[in-house]
């Protein structure tokens, strides 16, 4: 990331007794990793995730969450910068528990948060305290199923919409809000897509299995694990004139053309430095674009065997199946989905 490029401060707002650790950290986690985890996976360069997470509590002190875990905020309200982005992640009471003033501060610190600007996401029960705030009348909204009626009844002049895992309102759609259980997840994705870019927000979903459906994990899979970072150069060209030459016919000779190796030398050497074979190195890179193209488009699946290098389709399909655990256009109904839904994020 270029220095001058400011971080998104994203601050999560902890509440003693009320806040799961998990659903904190668990944002947490996939702010910090944005980027930075990919990078790394792949052999890239080292480099910072776009966000800067906080976790936020009124006094700053240490607190127990729901479960009894020990929380220890970054900052309190008084020492917090200015974020672009507060989420209120979960709020642990009962759907018919009325909040009285117990989280008033809470409650003005967050307006104060959007009147400056920033954008407000919640999480499940964490719509308890924004619909708090005020700034949900005359909205759609969404909660857990189990809270939306009483936060119908507490709130009427919401519209609340239980059946909807992701709703964005308000101004600008500076209000985010996800519903029931692990739809955080795509709430965390939602803001990844806004505030970095859609694609990369499809790489945390991919590191992290964040799926609300029960897809085989091989989907997620980034096929190209072994990146360009070795120390065998012969075998590091070779690389990278495969990443942009993988569609050619007999790409594995014309790699060994490349090294200047006798072929069983620049096999075995291949394999040492990536932990693939040629060919398989070679599947792999054609598998990984072809992800690609089903995610982000409608070209036919013949169309998009030939394009990365298969002249027989069915060829294609089978690889296609058994390194990914779904087929072209299973992985394209899937995930195409979700890159849409991302984009429309933005």
């Amino acid at each position: 990331m270029d220095a001058a490029t400011p971080l998104t401060s994203v601050a999560l707002l902890a509440l003693p007794g009320c806040t799961s650790a998990a659903t904190v950290y668990g944002f947490f986690d996939a702010l910090s990793g944005t980027r930075r985890d990919w990078q790394m996976l792949h052999g890239g360069a080292e480099v910072a995730s776009p966000f800067r997470p906080l976790v936020v509590s009124r006094d700053g002190g240490p607190l127990q969450g729901a479960n009894g875990v020990t929380i220890t905020p970054d900052a309190s309200f008084a020492a917090c910068p200015r974020p672009d982005v507060v989420c209120i992640t979960d709020v642990m009471v009962a759907p018919d528990e009325p909040l009285g003033d117990r989280f008033d501060a809470e409650a003005a610190w967050v307006r104060d948060a959007y009147g400056a600007g920033a954008t407000i996401a919640s999480a499940c029960s964490g719509a308890v305290l924004l619909a708090h705030t005020g700034l949900l009348d005359g909205l759609d909204a969404t909660s857990h199923w189990a809270y939306c009626d009483a936060l119908s009844a507490r709130h009427p002049r919401t519209r609340w919409h239980p059946e909807r895992g992701l709703v964005m309102a308000g101004e600008s759609q500076r209000i985010l809000m996800a519903g029931s259980g692990v739809a955080w997840h795509m709430l965390v994705l939602a803001l990844i897509a806004r505030f970095a870019s859609p694609e990369e927000a499809m790489q945390v979903a991919r590191i992290n299995l964040l799926d609300m459906n029960t897809t085989s994990p091989l989907a997620y899979a980034s096929l190209t694990r072994g990146g360009l970072a070795n120390e065998d150069r012969a075998i590091a060209r070779c690389q990278q004139w495969a990443a942009e030459h993988y569609a050619r016919e007999s790409p594995v000779s014309q790699m060994v053309e490349q090294s200047g190796l006798p072929e069983r030398s620049f096999k075995r050497r291949f394999t040492r430095a990536t932990g693939m074979s040629p060919l398989e190195y070679v599947h792999t890179l054609r598998l990984e674009e072809a992800k690609q193209m089903l995610e982000a488009g409608n070209a036919p699946v013949e169309a998009i065997a030939v394009e990365v290098g298969y002249q027989d389709a069915s060829f294609f399909g089978r690889l296609f199946r058994r390194k990914v655990g779904l087929t072209p256009a299973q992985y394209r109904r899937r995930f195409g989905a979700l890159r849409q839904s991302l984009h429309g994020t933005r």
